[in-house]
Formats: structure tokens, sequence, C-alpha cells
């Protein structure tokens, strides 16, 4: 069975299509009822013969997730619990296999109708106020479970609304799983596809400096979203441990690198920490840290997580810390909570399993 959503089974369903002596046009048309027209099954396809879709929906399969659960925020905000389905095609023989859960989670904000996306089962990372590495990381996703939850939050809209914005910034580090994410924000990207432009999708990373430059170079398209949560070393490794491989200078010299390429103005995004990274010498180093830059500092008051010992800070000491960025020169933005009631706010998510009663989020 193959899953329709890999790219490579686009070439596949042509050359099965070609066997069968269907028209050239029966693969876009396809496509179209896809990521357009938004179909469940291919029993849906009203157009193609009554027998085709008989016969596609006995070789391939448009869906490998089902759903686990589907909570909605009072603010507009969706979220969707995935159990994964079977080893993709492409799984290495040998390896173990799990299948998992994740969450995606839909955003409105006025015109705006964004989704953050999971690129892995779990997370590596180990941010200590983050929810989505409690418990490690299981494995990447592969391409098509990808774009898959790009089409079921797709399919969460009416038919006169179609998705605006993408954001990386789900369940998992995307830098981790380039090879299986830039060919699904190509599906995102394409005309045929979700026709989403290049400039609306941005990645988030804690940062690693080679998969960072690696992208420089292979497709410096889209927005870069750098999590920094502190402003020194000593700070950050405590809060990220895997900058104490990495370091703030090594990855800022690759941030800065991707900006020369793609000339994409920089966003760093930075979680506020009460008692942790709060402090008005946070700030003042922060301003250091990123003066002469062309960027936008995205700071987020913390959102609780059930069992971490973290607290969001008080509205005083958020409004100490953003004036002391302002007065530094530095470009910054304080965000919204959003759909911290059904814990999909940042952070929030995790991959919950079966039988838990917290099945908060899943990143």
């Amino acid at each position: 069975m193959h899953h329709l959503l890999e790219p490579a089974s686009w070439n596949d369903l042509k050359s099965w299509l070609a066997e069968r002596g269907q028209p050239a046009f029966r693969a876009a048309q396809i496509r179209k009822w896809v990521f357009e027209r938004r179909a469940e099954s291919f029993e849906a396809m009203s157009d193609l013969p009554k027998v085709l879709r008989g016969e596609l929906a006995a070789e391939f399969t448009l869906w490998t997730t089902t759903l686990a659960r589907h909570l909605k925020s009072s603010d507009g905000t969706e979220k969707l619990l995935l159990e994964l389905g079977g080893p993709p095609r492409n799984a290495t023989e040998g390896v173990p296999y799990s299948a998992g859960r994740i969450e995606c989670v839909l955003l409105r904000d006025g015109e705006r109708r964004s989704i953050c996306i999971s690129t892995q089962v779990g997370c590596a990372m180990g941010c200590v106020f983050c929810a989505s590495g409690l418990d490690g990381v299981e494995r990447n996703l592969a391409t098509g479970e990808i774009v898959e939850q790009m089409l079921r939050l797709q399919r969460l809209l009416p038919g006169d609304e179609r998705l605006s914005h993408i954001v990386v910034m789900g369940m998992g580090e995307p830098l981790a799983n380039l090879d299986h994410l830039l060919p699904a924000l190509e599906e995102a990207g394409a005309d045929d596809g979700l026709a989403i432009s290049h400039r609306r999708i941005t990645i988030s990373t804690v940062g690693l400096p080679k998969p960072l430059l690696r992208l420089c170079e292979e497709n410096a398209r889209y927005n870069l979203a750098v999590s920094l949560h502190a402003p020194t070393d000593e700070l950050r490794t405590r809060i990220v441990p895997t900058n104490k491989s990495t370091g703030l200078a090594d990855i800022l010299a690759a941030a800065d690198r991707y900006f020369d390429v793609s000339g994409r103005r920089l966003t760093f995004e930075y979680v506020l920490l009460a008692g942790l990274n709060d402090q008005p010498q946070h700030a003042h180093q922060l301003v250091d840290l990123l003066a002469g830059r062309t960027a936008l500092l995205n700071v987020i008051p913390y959102n609780p997580v059930v069992g971490l010992p973290y607290a969001t800070p008080s509205g005083n000491a958020v409004n100490r810390f953003r004036e002391i960025l302002i007065a530094g020169g530095i470009n910054v933005k304080f965000r919204q909570r959003k759909g911290d009631d059904i814990n999909a706010a940042c952070g929030q998510l995790r991959r919950s399993a079966p039988g838990r009663t917290d099945l908060q989020s899943v990143q």
C-alpha cells in the first residue's frame, strides 16, 4: 500500500495510472482533490470513474494516522492528537519502528489561518521547560506524516477559508529531520499543493549549527526562528542542554549566515521563566548579544506544563524586561498566548501515551 502523501508516491501513481490506460490528467485531478478539494477518501473523488476509485483505494492510502483526540479552545485554536500508523515504505530494514503519537495545532488570528506542525515523535533537545521532550525522542516523522498534519488541519477550516501560514514549531527539532521536512514543505509551497508562499513558512530551531549551514546551502527560502531562551552560554546550557555541544557563538554565526544567504529577517525566540531568565541583568545581556542584528525578538511568557517546576513571570517582571529591551533598541514582540486552555500553546505539546489522562499536548 503506497502512502499517497509521500512525494515519491505521486510518481508511482502516474506510472500506475498509465499502466491501466488512464489519461495523463488523472494524476493532476487526484492531486487537486487531495490538496485543494480536501477529499476524505478516494470514494469522495466524484469525477473519477467508480471502478478507478475502488482500484486506487486498494493500492494507495491517503491517511496513515487516526484521530485520537480533537480539542477546541475558546480563542479558536484547535489541536489534534494523532495516532501514527505502520512503518513508512522508506523505513530502514532491521531498525526497530515505533508508531507513537503527535500533536499539531490550527491557530486563528484575524484573517490568518496558521498551523503548527511536528517533525518528530518526541524531542531529544531536552529544553527543561518543554513538555515535548519529557520522554525523549522516538523517531523522525516521514515526509508523508508531516504533509498529513497539514491536510488534517486544513480540513478543520470551512470551504471558503484556506491555510495561510505554517510554523514548524511542534514536537521535535526540525533541523534534526531536514531530509523529510524539506520535501514536505515543497509540497506545501507547490502551486498544485497547498500554494503557501515560502515567505509564510517558518522553521523554528534550538540552533544546530551544522544542519543550519546545510539549510543555508540547500534551501534558504524559509523564515528562520532560533530559540535562544538565555543570553549567556552558562545559563542557556541549564535551560537547553544541547547548548553544551554547540554554544551561542556558533549558533549566532550560523544564523547570521542564513540571513546573508536568504535575506530573510531573523527571529529569535525567548521563553521567559520566572526567576530564571527574566531578570533585568538578562535583558541587558540580551541587548548586548543581539546588538546590530536585523532581527525580531519574540518573547514568550512561559506556558505552564503539568509536572514541571517553572512559573510564568509576574506582569511587573515582564514589563521591566520589555522596557530594557526597547530602550536598548531591540525590535521586540511579546507573543499573545493562544490555546493555553487546551495545552496547545508554545512548549505544551506532548506525545500522550494510550491510557494517559493528561493528554495536554504533544510538543
